[in-house]
């Protein structure tokens, strides 16, 4: 076992977009590369990087045209951002590797093992939203965004407040966006704490991106097509959510019920960075994930968890 240091690097795709990479952590196991959300963000990952490290290299990114990776005019696609996974795959030699996506990156994740399943040893699929239509989850979110964000009322009026206005400072594009981050975690004591973490360092959103990406999202989410691709998946999926979550939790059913071999895992006391929460809780999840030649540990789970033979 060898313990190695963070090293950053620039990686190339094939069509010469430019992407801010890192590795770091021990060198057992199956590499583990992680997928950040937004779209449009950047990798917020150094927490989660620092408890998982001393059980696998671990490989961060910043999807193209996000965050520390060079700016660029797309596309923005998920084909074309699968093609960069994998070029970040490539740059780090990894012939195989254990896929774990939050949120967006799920989404990502997701459909980089359907391209490449053979480069996937698992995929660990945290706080997504499934494969249904996104209507039929999106304005649940909203309204238990504007719920939660009310527990404060100070801080809804001044997040409508900042919403108003255009013209933003970057500093008040980061209040913003941490006022609308702070409702992705379930104690309201720390919200503002935990947020502030994720928006340092604070890069701009790449808002076209953003629109972009969720469009592709909304047109293939449902179709008929992902369905069968996702039932015809065969390699194991670790699904893992915050049960505070406020992304109605149903609405992952649709994935977790059409894969062959997945477990499902709900932290109780967890929103949607649930490492953040319950990093004993999401570190012993993730544990469960079946390594080449080792035995999966037994998952904790809670109430209605999809459990197939992984």
């Amino acid at each position: 076992m060898t313990r190695t240091r963070t090293v950053t690097e620039q990686v190339t795709a094939d069509d010469g977009a430019r992407l801010w990479a890192s590795r770091t952590g021990t060198d057992r196991g199956t590499p583990l590369v992680l997928c950040h959300g937004g779209p449009g963000l950047w990798d917020m990952f150094g927490d989660l990087a620092a408890l998982l490290s001393d059980r696998a290299l671990v490989h961060r990114w910043d999807q193209r045209g996000c965050g520390r990776s060079e700016p660029c005019a797309g596309p923005w696609t998920t084909e074309r951002f699968v093609a960069d996974l994998d070029a970040v795959r490539a740059h780090f030699g990894l012939e195989r590797m254990v896929l774990l996506g939050h949120s967006f990156g799920g989404w990502l994740a997701l459909h980089y093992a359907l391209a490449h399943p053979g480069r996937v040893d698992a995929l660990v699929y945290v706080a997504g939203t499934g494969i249904g239509p996104v209507d039929d989850w999106h304005g649940v979110y909203r309204e238990n965004f504007l719920v939660r964000l009310g527990e404060q009322p100070e801080r809804l009026a001044r997040w409508r407040e900042l919403e108003g206005r255009t013209g933003l400072s970057g500093r008040e594009e980061r209040e913003r966006a941490v006022l609308r981050w702070s409702t992705d975690f379930a104690d309201g004591e720390r919200a503002l704490e935990h947020a502030g973490r994720l928006a340092d360092p604070w890069f701009p959103v790449n808002l076209e991106c953003n629109a972009a990406l969720g469009a592709d999202q909304k047109r293939t989410s449902g179709s008929p097509e992902l369905y069968a691709a996702c039932r015809a998946l065969d390699l194991p999926v670790l699904v893992v959510d915050g049960a505070r979550d406020i992304r109605p939790r149903p609405a992952v059913d649709s994935l977790a019920e059409v894969l062959p071999r997945v477990r499902r895992v709900v932290l109780p006391g967890a929103g949607h960075y649930p490492w953040v929460e319950d990093p004993a809780g999401f570190r012993e999840a993730v544990g469960t994930v079946p390594q080449r030649g080792a035995v999966p540990m037994r998952a904790r789970a809670s109430g209605g968890d999809a459990d197939r033979p992984m």
